[in-house]
């Protein structure tokens, strides 16, 4: 088959076979046997880059990233087309998981992103104004969107506070996957309407040394509130009150164009909590929701243990008679 003036060859209908079957395998999360199927159809059409294309996919699906690095250098090898291919994609995410910096910004710019100069001595991409996106942490367990920073195509900073249930912390970098499930959209005050991408996590890629606090306040206004979020936002760190930023979703509702009533990556939302494809009892609702305001709130709290109490003691000295705080826990 020629096209274009280079002579391309169809795979065989036992590397389709083998590769179909591998996918399905894959689906079914038995990747030791999809590895030896794909591996058979590299072997049976070695100058295909889907071969290797497939067996590195297959590698990021088991983090084997010295692997997955391996088998995609050979998949953009053979690629007829100069830029914009996928393949490109999944060698940046296998680099920026092994810290291979020049190979990451070799992956980005091939791919067709503008990558500014070395913002480090190590050559890590810094400086990327990606902006705000969404992460879904524990994509194939209990899973949670947060908001975050992306630092570049492959890693968000977690800025919201994460559930304990996640087992993730604020400040937290996730390396995620290129390809959105979700989206998030927001509302500005002239009405105009922005989307943000919910990315899938990968692996934790830079853990966090700052624990995760639960408290129970009693703040008689939102004012009282939006005070302690401030303080602990001026502290270097964060508070965020989860009666008014969880809501519950079903995995299908999670997975497509959701509007947020918070924007520009300040809030968690949502917390998907039921069966695939199925509101369940809870519906779609955020917690803690209606017209009232409720006084008592279950708050989440970023701050070393050194410090945790006395930003508290600070927000209720500042108005003891419409504050107080109870039931402090560290909880991740």
């Amino acid at each position: 088959m020629r096209i274009f003036g280079k002579v391309r060859h169809r795979p065989s209908a036992s590397w389709r076979q083998a590769t179909d079957r591998a996918f399905t395998l894959i689906g079914d999360g038995r990747y030791e046997d999809a590895g030896a199927l794909l591996t058979r159809a590299a072997d049976m059409e070695p100058w295909l880059s889907e071969s290797w294309f497939n067996l590195a996919l297959l590698h990021k699906f088991r983090h084997d990233w010295e692997q997955a690095r391996a088998a995609g250098l050979r998949a953009v090898a053979l690629l007829d087309r100069e830029s914009g291919a996928p393949d490109w994609w999944n060698v940046g995410i296998a680099a920026t998981a092994l810290q291979d910096w020049p190979l990451a910004r070799r992956a980005w710019q091939a791919y067709g992103l503008k990558v500014p100069g070395d913002g480090s001595p190590s050559g890590e991409p810094l400086g990327m104004t990606l902006g705000s996106a969404a992460v879904r942490l524990s994509p194939e367990g209990e899973a949670e969107v947060v908001w975050g920073r992306r630092l570049d195509p492959a890693r968000i900073e977690v800025l919201s506070i994460p559930l304990p249930s996640s087992g993730r912390r604020w400040g937290e970098v996730v390396l995620h996957d290129g390809v959105p499930h979700g989206e998030r959209t927001t509302a500005s005050a002239d009405g105009a309407t922005r989307a943000y991408p919910v990315f899938d996590e990968i692996e934790l890629w830079a853990p966090s040394p700052v624990p995760t606090w639960v408290v129970l306040l009693e703040a008689a206004s939102e004012a009282d509130r939006d005070a302690l979020e401030r303080l602990a936002a001026d502290a270097g760190f964060a508070a965020e009150d989860w009666s008014s930023s969880v809501r519950l979703l079903c995995r299908t509702c999670s997975e497509s164009r959701m509007p947020s009533d918070e924007g520009d990556g300040e809030h968690l939302d949502p917390h998907d909590h039921s069966e695939p494809g199925h509101p369940g009892p809870l519906g779609h609702r955020t917690a803690g929701s209606g017209s009232l305001w409720v006084p008592e709130r279950e708050c989440g709290i970023a701050a070393p243990s050194a410090l945790v109490r006395g930003l508290l003691d600070g927000w209720v000295a500042d108005s003891p008679d419409t504050r107080e705080w109870r039931d402090l826990e560290e909880v991740c």
